[in-house]
């Protein structure tokens, strides 16, 4: 089966997790760099990282990289791409996204505007036709200009793979599910530790632990672009890559996750969330302020993303928020936690200096990990 270059791309800061999933997966990792790891794969391979990764975005089919300093440059180096390999004749495509950095080519209208155009002509050459209907299925092409070089791709999974088909319910700035697995990957927590997020907004924490623990594969649930492209991916491949998914899946699983928010409103829609998501047995919802957080138990932890105060009227509430985690987190016994966050006096006000601390992007904004780490349990509770 040919051997493709995909591209996995993801949150800047969780390269290496993303990186041990496809290790995991079996694939050959090439290359890491910045917000992307690149693999070798088949076509087994793009179904598999479509169902299976929990932490990238999507998956990108390489078609080409080229050095193009001019628009005359990058029209002749697009359409020397072997198109016709990938593009049907009947193919809808377009360049749905083009980035540059550090390029003399920097318009990314302009960029789509010449690559769509040395594409046709391509096309029309290797067709023998004149004209296309575009009426058939969808060919997403992305490019990205780094240093005057090109990486040019075809999108795989069409909708973003954070989009698991759960989430029906939102409150006001959740975290994205692939993020949300990142930093629980970043964690030693295991499914028969407990688990609390003590601001669950609309329940992406605990929900996608659950999965993890449940053993369910995140895109099972889900459509993927690629499932028409048959002349690459033929359609067994899916067929294959969710029957294993449904095979590995293990519901009765025994855990202890909650998940706890002030907001009665979010609460229910964590619960719905919850229920559409399968795992709604495995996740105990209530609502309940930060200060009454409490457990009996030893050796837990706590993984959360706290209020930002992006917005300014938020701000005002942030160090007594904080000192109140603080607070309820010292009378937890020997536990670990967990938090993202981009205010600056999180520590602070917690009251304690985070043990280790990871920059991570949250899209455009720049956010700490801090990981406050508790005592490890005697090996008769399990170990780290």
């Amino acid at each position: 089966m040919k051997m493709f270059e995909l591209i996995a791309p993801c949150h800047f800061g969780t390269e290496a997790v993303l990186k041990r999933e496809i290790i995991d997966l079996g694939y050959e990792v090439s290359r890491v760099e910045d917000g992307k790891v690149t693999f070798l794969g088949d076509a087994e391979a793009v179904a598999y990282a479509n169902v299976f990764l929990r932490t990238t975005e999507r998956i990108l089919l390489k078609v080409g990289q080229v050095k193009a300093e001019t628009f005359e440059e990058l029209f002749e180096k697009t359409r020397a791409l072997p198109w016709e390999e990938f593009i049907p004749k009947d193919g809808k495509f377009w360049v749905a996204k083009a980035n540059s950095i550090k390029s003399r080519l920097f318009s990314p209208s302009d960029i789509q505007s010449i690559m769509k155009k040395a594409i046709v002509e391509r096309l029309k050459e290797k067709y023998r036709v004149s004209w296309f209907e575009e009426d058939g299925d969808s060919y997403p092409i992305r490019v990205t200009f780094m240093k005057d070089v090109a990486t040019i791709t075809l999108d795989t999974s069409g909708i973003s793979l954070h989009k698991r088909g759960y989430r029906q319910n939102t409150v006001k700035a959740p975290i994205t599910e692939t993020l949300a697995s990142a930093l629980l990957m970043l964690t030693p927590w295991k499914q028969d530790r407990i688990l609390v997020d003590p601001f669950c907004g609309s329940g992406t924490f605990p929900i996608e632990a659950a999965m993890m623990a449940a053993n369910m594969a995140p895109g099972m649930n889900r459509s993927f672009l690629a499932e028409d492209w048959k002349h690459i991916v033929p359609r067994k491949c899916w067929y294959q890559a969710v029957e294993e998914a449904q095979d590995l899946m293990d519901t009765g699983v025994e855990t202890d996750i909650q998940g706890y928010d002030i907001d009665a409103g979010a609460v229910r829609d964590a619960r719905e969330n919850a229920r559409l998501a399968g795992v709604d047995h495995m996740i105990h919802f209530q609502q309940r302020a930060v200060k009454d957080l409490s457990h009996p138990k030893k050796y837990g932890f706590i993984v959360t993303n706290p209020p930002y105060g992006e917005r300014l009227e938020d701000k005002e509430m942030l160090p007594g928020l904080y000192r109140e985690l603080g607070e309820s987190y010292q009378r937890l016994d020997s536990w670990s936690m967990y938090l993202i966050t981009s205010f600056a006096d999180a520590e602070k006000y917690i009251g304690k200096k985070a043990d280790r601390n990871r920059k991570i992007y949250n899209g455009m904004l720049k956010t700490y990990y801090y990981q406050f780490l508790g005592q490890k349990p005697p090996k008769k509770h399990g170990t780290y």
